[in-house]
């Protein structure tokens, strides 16, 4: 008797690491509810700095080697394993000089930052530990074990957010002790992921196999290295892809005007989790299959399925919860447009440009995962570049206008971004011809969501365009519930 071993497959992947981060990203939601009712507004914005500022600088010690085994791990399941232990080795490395420039600098800082010095200790340690997280988590995916992924980020956010909501009860207002919770949570989703991971590939204990099967990328640390920095590059640049606005409102408008931008891109960051699951689950699915264009064609053709049947469910239950959650959950100055703007009419002028985000899942994950990585890395600083530029222009241009041209120039500026990012995506990954092929398809899908978006911003019976793109809905059904040939490997009951 013979049990199957499980490999990646996009739509059941997919499925369940969307589903996750959609819960993932409601628990989050309802711990920035927590924390803006628990802390002084001067230590919640200290607080979200300090673990935005150590989440990008640190982001360097990842080396884009957790994309690198995503992409090559389903090749070779039984080097996954040893493959995380290289990695943690490679990124211990790499952190040190961090380490020591910090060590050399305490005895020279100023009293302003001594006095903040735990809670920046403790966000600097957040910022390691997801780190950390990243390689076994890659590894669950590769191994064709996305729903345990998908459990380790449920039950991070969930553990976090029981831990705000168990402080606030008993009255605490200290930072730093909700600091320490959201520590706490993320060393629990460390642990399930290494647990999880170490568990799976019990079955290949002394069959690990020689160093360099997943790909020539793995033969040494210097190769291994070369390979991964395009993806290192990339995900020191990534995050100001989706800041860059909101730093450019602060300068120009203020910080009122950047908080009010702030929760109108907390729905729409929201929605960006289902392009994100969507990657996560194709790249090693596409990594798998890199040297058969015909292969490659077929799943990014099914992956574009799938994004054309999320389009008007994401268009129609974003604008929703928007118009049911933000009234609840934020003060009302955020909504009554006192601070220039509501930020429910911002978040669907961003709505759109996250439907352009959803487009270009298949062209962004075919550039991470083709055979020239340094073109995904090009594609992010393009964008990063664009959305600067066209930031700066529009914002700038109509600062002086008042705080509501202002705002709604970022919001517009987020939204030409993001379909320059698809433009982009296309013509780098050579995918022109997914968009000739399917021309009409596109056609559809591009005037409803625009027109769709527009109806939601103004009132107008065009919101029902919209319905539409529910024609889209069996083919992506079609592609969620199909399976792979070959996506299993026997392995035996003793194994197990």
């Amino acid at each position: 008797m013979a049990k199957n071993a499980r490999l990646p497959h996009m739509g059941r992947d997919s499925a369940w690491l969307a589903g996750a981060d959609i819960i993932a990203v409601f628990l989050a939601l309802l711990g920035q509810v927590v924390l803006t009712r628990a802390l002084w507004t001067e230590s919640y914005g200290l607080f979200v700095l300090a673990l935005d500022v150590f989440a990008t600088l640190f982001l360097v010690i990842d080396l884009g080697l957790p994309t690198l085994l995503a992409r090559d791990g389903p090749g070779a399941p039984h080097r996954i394993w040893p493959s995380i232990l290289r990695i943690y080795n490679l990124q211990v490395k790499a952190a040190l000089p961090f380490l020591i420039a910090v060590l050399l600098y305490l005895p020279f800082a100023s009293s302003e930052v001594s006095s903040h010095a735990t809670i920046m200790f403790v966000c600097g340690i957040i910022a390691l530990v997801h780190i950390a997280t990243y390689a076994p988590r890659s590894g669950l995916r590769a191994a064709g074990e996305a729903r345990l992924e998908a459990w380790t980020k449920i039950l991070e956010r969930g553990i976090t957010t029981a831990a705000y909501l168990s402080l606030y009860a008993f009255g605490i207002t200290s930072v730093e002790a909700y600091a320490v919770a959201f520590l706490f949570g993320a060393l629990c989703g460390l642990l399930f992921a290494l647990w999880w991971v170490w568990k799976t590939l019990r079955i290949y204990d002394g069959h690990t196999g020689a160093q360099g099967e997943m790909g020539e990328a793995w033969l040494n640390n210097r190769n291994l290295l070369l390979q991964a920095l395009p993806f290192a590059i990339t995900l020191g640049v990534l995050p100001y892809v989706i800041r860059i606005e909101k730093f450019i409102v602060g300068l120009e408008l203020g910080v009122e005007s950047a908080a009010l931008f702030h929760v109108a891109q907390l729905a729409w960051l929201a929605g960006l989790v289902i392009p994100q699951a969507l990657r996560a689950a194709l790249l090693p699915v596409l990594g798998k299959v890199r040297h058969q264009p015909e292969e490659f064609s077929h799943q990014m053709n099914a992956s574009l399925d799938v994004c054309f049947g999320l389009l008007p469910i994401g268009i129609f239950a974003g604008a929703a919860i928007v118009k049911l959650f933000l009234p609840i959950a934020f003060p009302s100055q955020y909504l009554d447009g006192s601070l220039g703007a509501s930020a429910d009419d911002l978040f669907i002028v961003l709505l759109l440009g996250w439907c352009f985000t959803l487009l270009a899942t298949p062209t962004y994950t075919a550039l991470q995962a083709g055979l020239h990585p340094w073109r995904f890395t090009f594609f992010i600083l393009i964008v990063v570049g664009f959305s600067a530029a066209i930031g700066f222009a529009f914002i700038g241009w109509q600062a002086d206008e008042g705080l509501t041209e202002g705002l709604y120039a970022a919001a517009y500026a987020s939204t030409l971004s993001a379909l320059f990012a698809l433009l982009s995506s296309i013509h780098l990954s050579r995918s022109w011809n997914l968009v000739l092929e399917r021309s009409g398809e596109w056609l559809i899908a591009a005037s409803c969501m625009t027109l769709t978006c527009y109806g939601l911003l103004n009132g107008s019976l065009f919101a029902v365009a919209g319905v539409a793109l529910f024609v889209f809905m069996p083919q992506a059904l079609r592609a969620i519930g199909s399976t792979v040939q070959g996506n299993t490997l026997p392995k035996t009951i003793e194994a197990e």
